[in-house]
């Protein structure tokens, strides 16, 4: 449904917030690795996040990316405009450019009410939501496996 572009912002995002409580301010290369995504991509990514508003940075040798502490709640949603853009909630499972009730594609009618959860989930739930469940142990982001 997302881009991978996506996926990993929201991963960065979320990422950055829970370092952020601790105080810290993180760098491309310690995002990139913790969220499994390439450095040069991760990079364009946090740079749209930043010019968005959705993430703060500060350049030299004390900077990084960080969400400020008092920022007001990030809808999900928020992030998945800011890099796949408006449509991509909206847009037919199958690619169709024609696709609705009235012209509906073979499996328009199985996933309408999915897609109704999944467009509420991302308007209601906040990166500061999720941030508290990553904090409770809740919730992951990344699982070490040791072999």
């Amino acid at each position: 449904m997302f881009s991978k572009a996506c996926e990993y912002a929201i991963r960065a995002t979320l990422y950055i917030s829970i370092k952020s409580i601790e105080g810290s301010r993180l760098g491309i290369k310690e995002i990139a690795k913790e969220i499994d995504s390439p450095e040069p991509f991760t990079a364009k990514i946090l740079q749209t996040l930043s010019r968005e508003g959705i993430i703060s940075s500060i350049k030299g040798p004390n900077g990084g990316f960080f969400l400020e502490p008092n920022a007001k709640p990030i809808p999900l949603n928020t992030i998945i405009k800011a890099i796949d853009g408006e449509d991509v909630l909206h847009t037919c499972t199958l690619g169709l450019r024609e696709c609705s009730d009235k012209f509906p594609c073979p499996v328009h009618h199985e996933v309408k009410k999915y897609k109704e959860h999944v467009r509420k989930t991302m308007k209601e739930k906040t990166v500061q939501d999720l941030t508290q469940e990553l904090a409770k142990g809740k919730t992951f982001l990344k699982i070490n496996k040791k072999r």
